[in-house]
């Protein structure tokens, strides 16, 4: 008998962004299920209607995309499962693992506050657990008969062995008043449907699992192998909150990161192999497994985040940055690359991207292959670009009329002319780069001469005046 597929999910709600915590379960999710020959699917937990929006659920098609992280087959629909979840429901009943309870939210509460007065636990213990009675015509909802004594285990690929006592668990609602599923149901009747043998995800959801499990075995179903992951906390230790920074993934898209920089740095939010921190996609599907999954919260470092962005621009395709630069200017609303633009960044990205951390230092440093003469210096390189400089500079010029157009011809011209005028190096090269970019961040002038080629870098100095 050949062994099990291994599939996994990832099953956000579409009320928002897609978070960061979330594009990291989705990644271990994908992964893992890359790293086995299995399945990654996408469920659109869409039941609550009044908080689920075609926008949101865009955010999350439109974020993976860019993460890159591709799902087998079409997205499911949790709400178009709906009779399903009442079928399951219905046959819980008939197997006696459910029950209807008719009682009213008002007496729940009336329940709960006798329960807080005596100092009891509130957990409400339905008086129809074990009723015969049928109201006529009266609203119910359909509960979970959970165990009353004894303890209720799972065990977890992170966690271990999780277990709660029984008392400390109620007889979950599955189906409300109105017929429509619960997420508790709903959630376990989709992954055993869709047939998910992992669920990997964080790990405020562990005692949903030892819940979760009691109606896999109501329904006597295999139950997933669960791994339960902690949460990603701020550089202060604390729950990522706004406070914290870029919550979304489009956020970090916005700022310019690579997409294989966030799956590199995501995959080592609570991950490890060995002490190995910078590695390509391909390496991580190789490596990954659960027992590389931590048990402490793994804590947000965009300094890390930087490092680990710089190491991929650097170890990057130049068409393939190119390309993501495209991306990025119409993300942000940019005004996209003419052809000569994207021929002139081609040529130049071997110089840019190296020491560029995300995308907007290629592009700052990318500013004298992008402008059209005569530009406009910002206001710190026009204060390199004052009298003394500009004469500095006139004279040069008539110098490199007759440089041997290399790197090595200009660095050995340029120290000439340093010696000649007894001038230090820098005291050139800053009003140099002023005059030839308009900013005071570029490649070295050399190699940015070499780019230009000698009547472009003549030009430019001769717009001077």
């Amino acid at each position: 008998m050949s062994e099990q597929q291994i599939v996994t999910r990832f099953a956000p709600s579409p009320t928002g962004f897609l978070h960061i915590g979330g594009a990291r379960t989705a990644l271990f999710n994908w992964l893992f299920a890359r790293a086995n020959g299995g399945k990654f699917l996408l469920r659109i937990e869409d039941t609550d209607r009044a908080r689920s929006t075609p926008e949101a659920t865009q955010a999350i098609f439109s974020g993976l995309k860019w993460l890159g992280l591709d799902h087998d087959g079409a997205a499911f629909s949790q709400f178009e499962n709906q009779a399903r979840h009442r079928e399951v429901a219905q046959a819980m009943l008939d197997n006696g693992t459910a029950y209807k309870c008719y009682s009213t939210p008002e007496e729940i509460e009336v329940y709960r506050e006798k329960a807080r007065a005596d100092g009891n636990p509130t957990l409400f213990k339905s008086p129809w657990r074990d009723s015969n009675i049928t109201p006529l015509d009266a609203p119910f909802v359909v509960r979970l008969k959970a165990p009353l004594t004894g303890e209720v285990q799972i065990k977890d690929a992170v966690q271990k062995k999780v277990k709660w006592r029984a008392e400390t668990l109620d007889d979950l609602v599955m189906l409300r008043s109105d017929g429509t599923p619960t997420y508790m149901l709903a959630v376990v009747v989709d992954d055993h449907d869709m047939g998910v043998t992992h669920i990997i995800r964080g790990d405020d959801h562990l005692i949903n699992a030892g819940r979760q499990s009691l109606i896999y075995r109501a329904m006597g179903w295999n139950i997933p192998v669960f791994a339960h992951i902690p949460l990603i906390h701020g550089e202060d230790g604390k729950k990522l909150s706004k406070r914290h920074g870029a919550l979304g993934v489009e956020e970090y898209r916005d700022m310019g990161y690579l997409p294989a920089a966030m799956r590199n740095y995501l995959a080592r939010l609570g991950w490890a192999h060995g002490n190995d921190e910078l590695f390509s996609t391909e390496q991580a599907i190789e490596w990954f497994d659960l027992k590389g999954i931590g048990k402490s919260p793994a804590r947000l470092d965009f300094k890390k985040l930087d490092n680990v962005s710089a190491f991929h621009i650097k170890n990057a395709p130049d068409q393939e940055l190119v390309s993501a630069i495209e991306t990025y200017l119409a993300s942000t609303n940019q005004v996209p690359l003419t052809d000569t633009q994207r021929e002139n960044l081609l040529k130049a990205m071997p110089v840019l991207k190296d020491r560029s951390k995300k995308l907007p230092d290629i592009l700052e440093k990318a500013h004298f292959v992008l402008s059209n003469r005569p530009f406009t210096p910002n206001e710190a390189a026009e204060k390199l670009l004052d009298s003394v400089s500009r004469s500095i500079l006139f004279r040069l010029t008539k110098l490199l009329q007759d440089a041997s157009w290399s790197h090595e011809g200009l660095e050995a011209c340029l120290h000439d002319f340093a010696q000649a005028e007894d001038l230090k190096l820098g005291k050139i090269a800053q009003p140099l780069r002023a005059a030839l970019t308009g900013r005071t961040v570029s490649p070295s002038v050399f190699e940015m001469m070499v780019l230009l080629g000698k009547q472009e870098t003549i030009g430019r100095l001769q717009d001077l005046g």
